[in-house]
């Protein structure tokens, strides 16, 4: 019988063969391509001691091709969980010097215990992926395992935070598992993802293409909106993806937490007197204000590259995090258009499900209108931003900067959607619509009769904008609580936060609402 001392010494030879995965080789070929390995991202991520592994000993079930004389290290999947910042965090790595990081049924099985565990402890969940696709030497196992996995995020989905990192190729259907998930991070340059790669694109379409263009990071981050951020290689992934779990709670019974707070929570933002123009017509970065009204002007920016119109990312208040949507005039002057409203809806039901209030800056002519919009259907996206805030009951703070016409106001959380409080700027202008429109319309008769009509539409303007136009008319109604100072921005949102941190706002008991898609 053998000692104890034995059994360990050929324990620990046993782990330390599995943890090579491929091998030195295959380790140097994946460092010189500039990517970690599966477990130096992980050692990378983690706080330093705190991962604990499971399933090291999981072993393919593959006999066709000589598989079954095939030593397949753990699977080609690291999974466990360790410690963010000194928080549970479960997370997979998959191992691409392990052929090619292939998916296969016990494969598929780690991850999807992964998440199963990560939704019943209540944490969220990091997918580091870097595969080839499916294993197709394991057919119907590999399917089959995407789709268990498939189901397990969708109910996971709203219960715990879950992060997808594209650190090398993804393709085929594993492209599904990142689009099912929270977030989805790409890696510059050796990073891209697609349900069919070149070869079967030319063979199909009769179009040849690279990796990059059909399904690199600059493509998913400005065209198609899969990516929410773009980071410079596998380190900056890692340390990005720490800083959004930052903001984040741990599951949706959970709040977000909150950091002590070292910034002053009275701080007035002299440099808004200058950043905001008071002519309607002049452009600026909604950028420039969110640096000066959280704290220490730090924010997370989510999709940053795509639907510039529309602004959307983390930052804190007083130390609470919160989710910012904010229009930015800077592009097609604000206005909503399809994709500004798919980048909204989607973040502000995200913050909605975990709990992070919500503080929309809204400087908005309305949404954008035309042939091509119709055609793409921004009345059914559209619609998702008024589905989305109506549907959200976590703190909803909204400041109207200048524009605030038609359903685009109602659309960056009016009032009438549900806002718990409304500020406004002197140089608010909420109304139905935009005072040339409305002065055509009322007054077409009389314009067209006058021996001077522009003078007339000028005198009528002046009418329309001295009664309506202001955001006086709004705050007599009682659709804007208050008409502050711009300086003022930071703490009038703190103190309306600590308030409304405090409200109870349940929907009606339902299965769950039909969003328009």
């Amino acid at each position: 019988m053998s000692s104890m001392d034995e059994l360990v010494r050929e324990l620990t030879e046993r782990k330390e063969k599995l943890r090579a995965g491929g091998g030195p080789q295959a380790a140097a070929k994946q460092r010189a391509s500039g990517k970690m390995t599966a477990r130096e991202r992980l050692d990378a991520f983690f706080d330093p001691g705190t991962f604990l592994e499971f399933d090291l000993f999981a072993r393919h079930i593959g006999t066709d091709y000589g598989l079954d004389k095939a030593e397949l290290p753990a699977d080609g999947v690291v999974t466990g969980v360790g410690k963010v910042s000194g928080r549970d965090v479960f997370a997979y790595s998959e191992d691409f010097t392990v052929v090619a990081g292939t998916f296969g049924e016990r494969h598929g099985k780690k991850i999807s215990k992964t998440l199963d565990l990560a939704r019943r402890m209540g944490c969220p969940v990091v997918g580091m992926n870097d595969s080839g696709g499916a294993r197709v030497t394991e057919e119907m196992g590999s399917l089959s395992e995407y789709g268990q996995l498939f189901f397990r995020h969708v109910r996971s989905s709203g219960v715990v935070p879950q992060i997808a990192l594209i650190m090398g190729p993804v393709a085929g259907g594993q492209a599904y598992s990142p689009a099912l998930m929270d977030f989805v991070f790409m890696v510059a340059k050796t990073s891209y993802m697609f349900i069919a790669g070149p070869p079967l694109v030319e063979a199909v379409v009769f179009k040849k293409t690279t990796n990059e263009e059909l399904g690199g990071p600059s493509i998913h981050a400005t065209i198609s909106g899969v990516s929410d951020l773009t980071t410079a290689d596998d380190k900056d992934c890692l340390e990005k993806t720490r800083q959004l779990l930052s903001y984040l709670p741990a599951n949706c019974q959970e709040k977000p937490p909150r950091r002590n707070p070292t910034d002053d929570s009275r701080r007035r933002s002299p440099a808004l007197l200058k950043i905001v123009p008071t002519e309607a017509r002049r452009s600026y970065d909604m950028h420039d204000v969110i640096g000066q009204i959280v704290d220490h002007g730090e924010f997370f920016e989510i999709k940053r590259e795509y639907a510039t119109n529309l602004i959307v990312g983390f930052a804190r208040l007083d130390g609470y995090p919160v989710g910012i949507v904010a229009n930015n005039p800077l592009f097609k002057a604000g206005c909503l258009d399809v994709d500004a409203s798919d980048k909204g809806s989607r973040f502000v039901r995200f913050c909605d499900a975990f709990n992070i209030p919500l503080v929309n800056l809204q400087d908005v002519p309305g949404f954008l209108i035309g042939n091509e919009m119709e055609r793409k259907g921004i009345i059914r996206h559209g619609a998702k931003m008024l589905y989305a805030f109506a549907e959200a009951t976590v703190p909803k703070l909204t400041v109207v900067f200048r524009k605030a016409y038609a359903g685009g106001y109602l659309a960056m959380c009016s009032k009438d959607l549900g806002a718990d409080f409304v500020f406004s700027l002197p140089t608010a202008e909420v109304c139905l619509m935009g005072p040339e429109g409305a002065v055509n319309i009322l007054f077409r008769k009389e314009l067209s009769a006058a021996e001077n009509p522009e003078a007339v539409r000028q005198q009528r303007l002046k009418e329309f904008f001295d009664k309506y136009v202001n955001p006086y008319y709004s705050a007599a109604l009682q659709h804007v609580d208050d008409v502050i100072d711009p300086q003022d921005i930071r703490p009038n949102l703190i103190r309306a936060l600590e308030v409304s941190l405090q409200k109870q706002d349940d929907l009606p008991r339902k299965k769950h609402g039909n969003m328009p898609v």
